[in-house]
């Protein structure tokens, strides 16, 4: 399948008043102790300045508190995931700010007020246990789907403890399967058997931190008796396993991620009581997908069979028992379902009983296709949905019922800028669909308009953005303007309804602009591919060729432009801050990678070798040197005048070190530049454990963007529609 979400920004050609040197030494290391005293203390101190500007606005409240209305709010559509007969759900609210896990039926779910029924009360939960505990999610055996593994996160984090639960009698297993907190990884073999790969002890762990071990557990049995039956090396990133249930094709496959992109995979073939593991001859890099007897290959790279070259960012089928028989490599015969071209690429599909459906971007926007095996080879069907704007198809078929009455249905989600999402309940085999959900109108879009544009980038790359003009605005070279990137890991920024900034930036006056710059997914792997590692310099290069055409345009002015990002997001903002500082007016900076120099020796950090490089490395340091945010600011030029930024991270944050960002401010309040610097104690990676953190640390960035961009101090008072 693949990847979705977003991040920020945008800007020119690379003209840099810097020369990237390394320290000798790092004066602000100590603040990598995440709950030092000493760092702690600098935490709190920064905080309460930010607090003061930002807190201190008068805009603030009102924004803070339109942000949690529409987070909390009723409206929003419940989303849900199939299990046995019910429709699960997490929910948030004002009442429930930690959340409930909950159900309904198809039946229910069709009403405008579904009757719910609570499964965990996980505020009840977090007061009784005395614990921050923050929803991660559960995993359920099925048919049945009564045992589930529900993993609990401290504050966010995204190690987790795990627990056994009964689903229906609504209560934690007495003895069941508890593991203590970790970065791990389970799969139901059977009710009594689990495979776990979690943090064993010393020697268990890849550089990564992620799980290298693999044991099968039984239950009552000791988790130190437990056996390994797999195992990766400490240079991965990471192992796991996918045990496929489907009755007649069951089967068991292990993983090796051995960097981000490539994975080697194994097979389980059990005989006279032994297991074996048979090594997939497959690309390293192409990504497998068993649907009965048929495996799909998602293709990263170009694949010869024969004398036909499949292009990477095709979509292969095969016979699955042929592909997997080491002696019929040179015998493989793949059919091509899907071929990208340079506008179109693979957004993602699904399955259900006998069809295959495709998310297809097409120019950054979604289009449907529908495939079904027929006599002498696929049947190909244009599906009618909404146009432009993104989709998203979640199957509701159960492969584990042998007569599924929803096997050919599936839900479609479409949104764009302007519009809020719909959920539909579709049918394999038709375009009709009853509409079973629709999100309310959280600002007044009338006389708001989108546009697509393209930038060209320093090598004459056509590089596509979007703009969102609000009402009344005109290209007078005036406008507070916010542009917004992430550019990495093959994440495409497809259109979406941003509710919240909606009405605290759109709904004042505000421009919002995506770029959709090499590094993400938007054109398949090729656009990513062309700007990771030795040509990373490419995603900025593309941010600021947007920034330099939304001023040649006169949508702005570089007074009026701030950029935001976050996590590779807020790498793309440092570096460009730094390399183009005279365009820009204000930097939003969120959860960033920044230190580049060290980022693979903090926590995940090392799995992102594979799209930055090893900076160990002096052939891969040269290039990464170049543009690594922390060192690059220690070189700058006296005198050099940098946009004032605010940074904000989390405490609880275990995927990017919040040293990052902490050594940056750290430096840049050093040299004298204009930094804000906010910590969230919760809320891992996404920043906030909950609703009202969220709204507030949104607040907080958005007071931060009006008081650098706008026209006026009382600009964003206005009571927001």
């Amino acid at each position: 399948m693949r990847r979705s979400l977003a991040l920020l920004l945008s800007c020119l050609t690379f003209l840099s008043p810097v020369t990237a040197q390394t320290p000798p030494e790092d004066p602000y290391l100590w603040l990598e102790d995440v709950q030092g005293e000493q760092a702690l203390a600098w935490v709190r101190e920064r905080n309460a300045v930010a607090r003061r500007q930002l807190e201190g606005d008068e805009r603030f409240a009102p924004m803070r508190d339109r942000l949690r209305e529409i987070l909390d709010s009723k409206a929003r559509i419940p989303a849900v995931a199939r299990r046995g007969d019910a429709l699960y759900n997490f929910w948030r609210d004002e009442n429930h700010p930690r959340g409930l896990w909950r159900r309904t039926t198809l039946a229910e779910y069709r009403r405008a007020e579904p009757a719910w029924e609570t499964v965990l009360d996980l505020d009840k939960l977090a007061a009784d246990e005395g614990e921050n505990w923050v929803w991660a999610g559960a995993t359920c055996l099925g048919p049945d789907y009564r045992r589930c593994l529900l993993s609990l996160s401290r504050g966010g984090a995204d190690a987790t403890v795990t627990r056994e639960f009964d689903s229906v009698d609504k209560r934690f297993v007495d003895g069941g399967f508890v593991l203590p907190e970790a970065k791990s990884r389970l799969e139901w073999i059977d009710e009594d058997t689990l495979y776990v790969a979690s943090d064993f002890g010393p020697g268990s762990l890849t550089d990564s931190g992620y799980p290298r071990v693999i044991k099968r557990w039984r239950r009552g049995q000791p988790l130190a008796e437990a056996r390994t039956v797999f195992e990766g090396e400490r240079g991965d990133v990471s192992v796991s396993v996918s045990v496929d249930r489907t009755p007649g094709y069951e089967r068991t496959v292990f993983s090796r991620a051995t960097d981000f992109y490539n994975s080697l995979e194994f097979l389980l073939e059990q005989a006279a009581g032994e297991d074996r593991l048979l090594p997939i001859d497959k690309p390293t890099d192409a990504t497998l997908s068993f649907w009965r007897e048929k495996l799909l290959v998602e293709l990263r790279s170009d694949l010869r069979a024969g004398d036909t070259l499949f292009p990477r960012g095709s979509l292969l089928v095969t016979d699955a028992a042929a592909y997997l028989d080491p002696k019929g490599r040179d015998a493989r015969c793949y059919t091509s379902l899907f071929a990208p071209t340079p506008t179109r690429s693979l957004a993602g599909y699904a399955t259900t009983a006998t069809r295959l459906v495709l998310t297809v971007s097409d120019n950054v926007a979604s289009r449907l296709e529908e495939l079904r095996p027929a006599e002498g080879g696929w049947e190909r069907r244009p599906v009618d949905a909404p146009y432009p704007g993104t989709l998203g198809v979640s199957t509701l078929h159960d492969p584990l019922l042998p007569k599924d009455p929803l096997g050919e249905h599936y839900l479609l989600s479409a949104v764009d800028f302007l519009t809020p999402d719909t959920l539909s309940l579709g049918q394999a085999g038709t375009d009709e669909r009853e509409t079973l959900k629709s999100s309310p109108r959280f600002f007044d879009a009338a006389g708001m308009r989108v546009e697509q544009r393209f930038a060209k980038s320093k090598d004459g790359t056509r590089v596509p953005y979007f703009v969102v003009w609000p009402k009344g605005a005109v290209a007078d070279g005036d406008n507070p303007t916010l542009l917004y990137g992430y550019g990495g890991f093959e994440v495409p920024l497809q259109p979406w309804y941003a509710a919240a900034s909606g009405n605290v930036w759109g709904a004042h006056g505000g421009v919002f602009v995506v770029a959709n710059i090499r590094g993400g997914g938007e054109f398949g792997p090729g656009w990513h591919q062309a700007a990771i590692k030795a040509d990373k310099q490419k995603s900025y290069d593309d941010f600021i060729a947007v920034a330099e055409d939304l001023v040649a345009n006169k949508v702005t002015r570089p007074a009026r432009l701030g950029i935001q990002g976050g996590s590779n997001g807020g790498l793309l903002v440092g570096a460009v801050m730094l390399q183009r500082p005279e365009l820009f007016n204000a930097v939003l900076c969120q959860v960033p990678l920044l230190d580049m120099k060290r980022y693979h020796l903090l926590l995940a950090g090392a799995s992102w070798m594979g799209e930055y490089g090893n900076p160990d490395d002096p052939a891969d340091w040269a290039v990464i040197s170049r543009y690594s945010p922390y060192q690059v600011l220690a070189g700058l030029a006296p005198g050099t005048a940098l946009p004032p930024v605010l940074f904000t991270t989390s405490t609880r944050d275990d995927r990017v070190h919040p040293g990052h960002a902490r050594k940056m401010a750290a430096r840049m309040m050093a040299l004298g530049h204009a930094t804000l610097y906010y910590e969230n104690i919760e809320g891992g990676h996404g920043g906030a454990a909950d609703n009202a953190q969220r709204a507030e640390m949104m607040a907080l960035g958005y007071v931060f963007l009006w008081q650098q961009l706008g026209r006026a101090p009382a600009h964003a008072t206005k009571a927001a529609p």
